[in-house]
């Protein structure tokens, strides 16, 4: 038998092996299978999304803050270097199932009184205390490692997900403050004609003092309006540029919400509660299911003897030149052992029996995960349901508040009522204005917590396979 064909044969031999793992299921998602129905859902909506960001986020200088994010993110380079660990962690556990294979060559040359007396040259290839895997506890072990990797991986699509939204909330939040400082301005330059007016009519003797200080009450909140809301801009750009991971440019961030919710689409429609199982975080909830899983082949595979092979196989002549001729004589030699620890205190069933309960923690926190993306979505939904009915009477509200507080202005310069009706008039139209900005804000906020709890892009990706 030839050099190569022995070596063939021990590979054959030395790779053969099982697993001890059980076979894997996926479990039953323990929720409903369709979306909920009733009066604060829409009744031709299921909602999937099956596009990017690109395709739901319409307005192009949110595009290009996400896109800045996904490069500069912090949060996303720690993520990715969390995956390189833990592809550099399979591809070592990997490494141990196949044999580690030795190449050498020595040539020794002995004399006596100076004179040469004989020479020996030899070239080998040997496997050294190779660990057959007879009961699959190197390949539970390596399956492991894989699903870890996965979940990983997993997780980074969660981060990644997570940015684009909250980046999307908060470029959405500059909106809706700039709104409200744009309000509290033009509504303080009314309250201040306004006390000037009063100003003027008392001094004139028309107007009492209770006149003016009501104008002044309406100037003042205006005034304390536009200082807060001075604040949460700068605050809001401070968050925008963090989460991009560099100074942003003005020109990318939006003026208003009513102009910027409107390019905040809704995800397709679909049928089907199943895309949750493609949702970043559940998948990674599954993969560490999986690698638990695996880790019970690996306990339960040390609780049987570990075998280890050794073999050698060289040629042995007197020069290296003359090795791989008539004159080179061919060696082999193989070895084998086993192993197992007689008196362990129990620890190796201590350890599948942690490796189980491992398993069932994790199948908890994997339905649990299947859980709480089900009722995220259901509340997106539910509100998704019922905003545009809201946004509707809030607009119509603002409209009807507008008209009020114009007439009151109008009957109270004409002498027909008093400066207090106006007043109220004016707060009344105030605050219905800052009402239909935070529907507004809600509204858009909410497509994109849908977009979040379906899974973003990773919804239009495959499911990981059950078995």
């Amino acid at each position: 038998m030839t050099v190569r064909r022995r070596l063939s044969a021990a590979a054959c031999l030395l790779l053969a092996g099982c697993t001890l793992a059980p076979r894997y299921e996926r479990p039953a998602a323990p929720v409903a299978t369709s979306w909920p129905t009733g009066a604060a859902y829409a009744a031709d909506y299921a909602g999937l999304p099956s596009a990017s960001y690109r395709d739901l986020f319409g307005d192009d200088r949110l595009q290009k803050l996400i896109a800045l994010a996904l490069e500069n993110n912090r949060d996303l380079r720690q993520a990715a270097a969390n995956i390189e660990r833990a592809r550099a962690q399979y591809r070592v556990q990997r490494a141990a199932l196949p044999p580690q294979v030795n190449a050498g060559a020595d040539v020794s040359t002995g004399s006596a009184s100076g004179a040469p007396v004989a020479n020996n040259a030899s070239a080998d290839i040997s496997v050294t205390a190779y660990e057959l895997d007879l009961f699959g506890r190197l390949r539970s072990l390596s399956d492991a490692a894989r699903n870890s990797y996965l979940a990983s991986e997993a997780d980074a699509q969660t981060v990644r997900l997570s940015l684009i939204g909250t980046l999307a909330q908060a470029w959405l939040g500059y909106a809706a403050d700039k709104s409200l400082l744009d309000l509290s301005v033009a509504t303080a330059q009314t309250a201040g004609r306004s006390v000037e007016l009063t100003q003027a009519r008392l001094s004139g003797g028309v107007a009492p003092r209770t006149d003016l200080r009501q104008a002044q009450t309406i100037l003042a909140t205006a005034q304390s309006d536009t200082a807060r809301y001075t604040t949460a801009i700068a605050q809001d750009r401070n968050l925008i540029e963090l989460l991009v991971g560099a100074p942003v440019d003005a020109a990318l961030l939006p003026e208003a919400i009513e102009t910027a919710g409107e390019r905040i689409a809704v995800p397709a429609n679909s049928t089907g509660t199943d895309v949750l199982l493609r949702r970043p975080d559940v998948m990674a909830a599954e993969y560490n299911l999986r690698a638990a899983n695996a880790q019970i082949g690996a306990a339960r595979a040390a609780l049987f003897p570990r075998i280890t092979l050794g073999a050698l196989i060289g040629l042995v002549g007197p020069s290296l030149e003359r090795l791989f001729g008539d004159a080179g004589r061919e060696v082999s030699q193989g070895s084998a052992g086993a192993s197992y620890s007689v008196f362990q205190g129990g620890a190796a069933r201590a350890n599948l029996a942690a490796s189980k309960a491992q398993r069932d923690a994790l199948l908890a926190a994997y339905e649990k995960a299947i859980q709480t993306a089900y009722r995220e979505t259901a509340d997106a939904l539910a509100r998704l349901g019922t905003i545009d009915k809201q946004t509707a009477a809030d607009r119509l509200r603002t409209e009807a508040a507008k008209d009020a507080w114009e007439l009151a202005e109008a009957r109270y310069r004409g002498g027909i009522d008093s400066f207090l009706q106006a007043l109220d008039a004016q707060r009344s139209y105030y605050a219905a204005q800052r009402t239909l900005v935070a529907t507004q804000l809600e509204a858009a906020s909410n497509r994109v917590t849908l977009y979040r709890a379906l899974g973003g892009e990773a919804a239009a990706g495959t499911p990981a396979p059950a078995n």
